[in-house]
């Protein structure tokens, strides 16, 4: 009996550290398809920024496309939190305000690792797999449906329009923003869009 309860933990702490070890490899791989895109992005290079060998990849994941759709997904969901914590933290009223300011900050376009997945890998989204494409499509789904319910808690009869037209303005801009090389362009289209919405919330 003894021999065996020995050999269940064993088998649960290999369990565990290898959930360890693969959430540490997804973490690493979401910031560095923020970071360098999808096509910069090398399970060689992800898995020595993890501290790991590149032979325990597999052990892992089934490919590189299947790394990648749950690097997405995490990245996404990371973008979903920080919304819902912004939410979270500012009265009702100025949420909406407060998370345009707040991804339109000059610390978001700086911080494309951290920051909104959306807006760091959009434009290369269509040349994706097929699973990377679904997980990314789910969150962005999901950002609609929380922008849309405060739309619609404020009593906006066109909230989905809305919604889809604050999205796109959003991570238009921040794409924009970081684009160019030009710091007081940069600032111009992060203004300009802040401008727009304060005189609509006004």
């Amino acid at each position: 009996m003894m021999v065996i309860m020995k050999k269940i933990t064993t088998n649960n702490d290999n369990s565990s550290r290898k959930e360890i070890t693969h959430a540490r490899i997804v973490e690493t791989a979401a910031k560095a398809i923020r970071r360098s895109g999808y096509s910069g992005t090398g399970v060689a290079d992800i898995m020595k920024e993890a501290g790991l060998t590149h032979g325990g990849f597999y052990a892992h994941f089934s490919s590189r496309d299947d790394m990648l759709a749950e690097a997405a997904n995490h990245a996404g969901a990371k973008t979903i939190e920080i919304i819902e914590q912004v939410f979270a933290n500012t009265p009702k009223e100025q949420r909406l305000w407060a998370l345009i300011n707040a991804y339109l900050s000059n610390e978001h376009v700086a911080n494309i690792e951290m920051g909104c997945s959306f807006a760091a890998l959009g434009s290369e989204m269509h040349r994706q797999a097929p699973e990377v494409r679904a997980v990314s499509t789910q969150r962005i789904k999901e950002m609609i449906t929380l922008i849309e319910n405060e739309l619609s808690d404020n009593e906006q009869s066109n909230a989905h329009e809305e919604t889809l037209l604050m999205i796109s303005t959003m991570v238009g801009t921040l794409m924009l923003a970081r684009a160019v090389d030009d710091p007081e362009l940069s600032a111009a289209f992060q203004q300009a869009a802040l401008k727009h919405y304060n005189l609509k919330r006004n």
